[in-house]
């Protein structure tokens, strides 16, 4: 059932030019009961609408959808543990610097990694290529040295004692969930998760077939261009990606990672990233035990600036995009290019929305937290309204 006054809200956020399209969901005790779509998926090269199908470029939601899941079904099962360091798997961290880091640091940003770094500016990495075997090979050597690229940033904090939110975190651990099960992240998502709850528009790197109905993000990559340049990278020789970015993954260290990585390249649905976030409920989830669901809810970051639980951000200490309408037990996780999940595990209540704010849009993009947090407070009237609360 679409919610007039949520879609006119957003009607109004893309009247503003915040994002040209939005797709949401909530959902309550496992049935969904809030969903519309508003605006245009695509306004250049071509006017699309969004519709409910639309697939959106997840970007970081991809962090506890895929990794996050993935490492709790390896926990679950005794294969790694919170507390076992990297270096148990990783020699190249067995170093004074990062000898001491956790599983547990990865999954909750409190390792002492730097928040970023462009790993596509290495040697032979350079010149963009149009021959996709060689491209494919690119990436395949980027992913075997990304491990000792990473275990050789010098720390930029120390561990245990801040939360700066990492990619370089999920990468370390998209390449370890790769080694226990022998295989690229893609495949291990497509066998633990896509395959078994049925999914059939959740993917990394979209067929070509299902263009029109994928939302398109930024032409070129401009903000990590920019980004790159203010933090003084040399940015020489690289081929930066000066079309349209429509079918494929926004984030630049994902693409050059051949569309498969940890921290971002997921594309779904509303409906399908639904029905991942179910696997997060204890009454509901089909991938774990309903014990296991526990570590998304749980603060792992205590007296800390904000509060971490396995791969979520959980709304204890901040409600900066939640809002206050939900309970500090409810945890979630934003994309980059304009997407967010927030679940309410006390009500059972799952809340979605997917823009793409990154599409037909000047530098700076907009910050949508405000526009979040009103979404959570108009969806979570509505969903009291109809359960007679």
């Amino acid at each position: 059932m679409e919610s007039e006054e949520i879609s006119e809200f957003l009607r109004e956020r893309v009247k503003a030019g915040d994002f040209p399209s939005a797709v949401y969901l909530a959902a309550e005790k496992g049935e969904i009961v809030l969903e519309g779509a508003i605006g245009n998926s695509v306004v250049e090269p071509e006017m699309i609408p969004a519709c409910s199908d639309t697939i959106y470029d997840l970007a970081s939601m991809t962090k506890p959808l895929v990794t996050g899941l993935l490492a709790a079904k390896l926990i679950e099962k005794r294969e790694i543990g919170l507390g076992d360091t990297v270096s148990k798997y990783f020699s190249e961290f067995d170093t004074d610097a990062k000898r001491g880091i956790t599983v547990q640091n990865l999954l909750t940003h409190t390792s002492g990694l730097p928040a970023w770094k462009p790993f596509y500016l290495v040697q032979g990495l350079s010149d963009q290529v149009d021959d996709v075997a060689l491209t494919n090979v690119r990436a395949s050597s980027l992913r075997e040295t990304i491990i000792e690229t990473i275990a050789g940033l010098p720390p930029a904090y120390p561990r245990n004692t801040e939360i700066v939110y990492s990619d370089p975190n999920f990468l370390v651990l998209t390449l370890l969930v790769e080694k226990l099960h022998g295989r690229r992240l893609d495949e291990i998502a497509a066998d633990e998760i896509f395959g078994p709850l049925g999914l059939q528009e959740t993917f990394f790197n979209p067929p070509s077939n299902l263009h029109r109905i994928i939302a398109a993000s930024e032409k070129g990559n401009k903000f990590e261009k920019q980004t790159c340049i203010d933090l003084g990278y040399d940015i020489s020789g690289y081929g930066w990606r000066e079309y349209q970015i429509w079918g494929e993954v926004h984030d630049g260290n994902a693409w050059a990672m051949g569309g498969v990585a940890g921290h971002a390249g997921l594309f779904s649905t509303a409906r399908e990233t639904f029905r991942i976030a179910q696997q997060f409920l204890p009454g509901y989830t089909q991938l774990l035990e309903a014990e296991t669901c526990k570590l998304f809810a749980a603060t792992l970051t205590q007296s800390m600036r904000e509060s971490r639980s396995v791969a979520f951000q959980t709304a204890v200490v901040t409600k900066d995009s939640a809002g206050e309408t939900l309970p500090d037990a409810a945890f979630g996780h934003l994309g980059f290019t304009g997407t967010s999940l927030w679940i309410d595990p006390l009500n059972e209540r799952i809340y979605i929305l997917l823009t793409n704010r990154t599409h037909a849009r000047a530098l700076p993009f907009q910050n949508l937290n405000s526009v979040r947090r009103r979404f959570h407070d108009l969806a979570s009237r509505s969903l009291d309204k109809s359960s007679g609360n």
